[in-house]
């Protein structure tokens, strides 16, 4: 696969530490929420894929429908609830992801269908691909 585009970014202390890019775009204070005994002071991994994941499907339903001609307008809005705990298997942590897609305009039927081809073209779909619990909701 050619490479269009590497970020780049360190972490320093875990989940109460540091997180930032070799740009100096992204340089944040992270910690645990409170719901895992943290302080919550900062954000945390869970967030930032959150972000990632609604940003980079948003852009994969404009892509789909640009194939389509179909017009997204600028309200649509991707919205991603990461869920993390522990493994029913008892081995560590695991993640769900939960997307609400909001197309106003675009009738339920076509919306779906655009959000189902979506999930082929995300690369963050594809990555979590049989790997997590991902549902998808129309809202």
């Amino acid at each position: 696969m050619p490479i269009a585009y590497t970020a780049h970014a360190t972490s320093t202390g875990g989940r109460d530490g540091r997180g930032k890019t070799n740009d100096g775009k992204l340089d944040l204070a992270l910690s645990l929420p409170t719901e895992m005994g943290g302080d919550n002071k900062g954000t945390n991994p869970e967030q930032l894929f959150a972000v990632g994941y609604s940003a980079c499907y948003l852009g994969a339903i404009k892509f789909v429908a640009g194939k389509e001609n179909v017009t997204i307008g600028p309200d649509a809005a991707v919205t991603a609830h990461v869920g993390v705990g522990p493994r029913e298997d008892g081995g560590g942590f695991g993640l769900e992801v939960a997307i609400d897609v909001s197309l106003p305009g675009i009738d339920k039927a076509k919306a779906e269908d655009i959000a189902a081809k979506a999930h082929v073209v995300c690369p963050y779909s594809h990555a979590t691909k049989g790997n997590i619990k991902v549902t998808t909701n129309i809202v």
